[in-house]
């Protein structure tokens, strides 16, 4: 690994809560490997791009790092229904990352979305130079999901690979196919991968309890979060 700087942002107020302030330190890298990234993602960090971050919060620790032990999945009710919903009818592509007006257009459309209904303040990458830069342009090989009903776009997805597992980086749909569930359909599909692969863990990123877009995540179970100790530990979300 090649680091450029560190820097950590002053106390701001929080996205995923607005009554806190929030604080996250960035590492900027040149040079990364898969497996020095595993390294960091077991520690509490993510990134996007040449970007590593984590929440440094001074009076805070909302954020959980959280991870899936694939051998041990078992999908709910919900869960079950959603694969029987789309596993017939949308198509997954996995490819190189690239931008293009399809994925510009369904990214705009999804954060215009969840701003209007959700209340995110947070647009994303509003042009396609950001766009490479978030999720194209990677220090080391990056998969994109692409999902397509027809020949529709309707979601896309960033995963990590690396030796212990993979990463869903990130993940957007059409709010019009929103009764399909993608999101959770894009998470099934990367424990599925997993397992296939033979790949112990899906990391699905921060868990926040009172985070409406994040509270999600907890509901593939059995699951574990990382403590403020380094040690991974069973979680179910409670």
């Amino acid at each position: 690994m090649q680091s450029l700087f560190v820097f950590t942002t002053p106390p701001n107020t929080c996205s995923y809560l607005p009554d806190r302030n929030s604080s996250l330190t960035y590492e900027i890298v040149a040079r990364l490997t898969a497996t020095e990234y595993q390294e960091r993602l077991k520690a509490g960090w993510r990134r996007f791009g040449f970007s590593l971050f984590r929440p440094t919060c001074p009076t805070c620790t909302a954020c959980q790092s959280i991870r899936v032990p694939v051998a041990t999945f078992k999908p709910d009710r919900s869960q079950r229904r959603c694969l029987t919903t789309n596993e017939n009818d949308v198509k997954l592509v996995i490819g190189l990352p690239e931008v293009t007006d399809a994925k510009l257009d369904l990214h705009d459309r999804f954060h215009s979305h969840q701003s209007e209904h959700v209340g995110w303040s947070d647009h994303g990458p509003k042009n396609a130079s950001e766009y490479a830069e978030s999720f194209v342009d990677n220090p080391f090989v990056t998969q994109e999901w692409c999902y397509y009903l027809g020949e529709k776009l309707v979601g896309v997805g960033y995963v990590d690979r690396f030796p212990e597992g993979l990463s869903a980086i990130y993940f957007f749909h059409d709010p019009d196919e929103r009764h399909r569930s993608l999101g959770t359909f894009n998470v099934l599909s990367t424990i599925r991968a997993a397992t296939a692969w033979k790949l112990p863990h899906v990391y699905l990123g921060y868990y926040v309890k009172g985070c409406r877009s994040l509270e999600y995540k907890a509901r593939f179970r059995p699951n574990e979060a990382l403590g403020n100790d380094g040690e991974w530990r069973a979680f179910e979300g409670r």
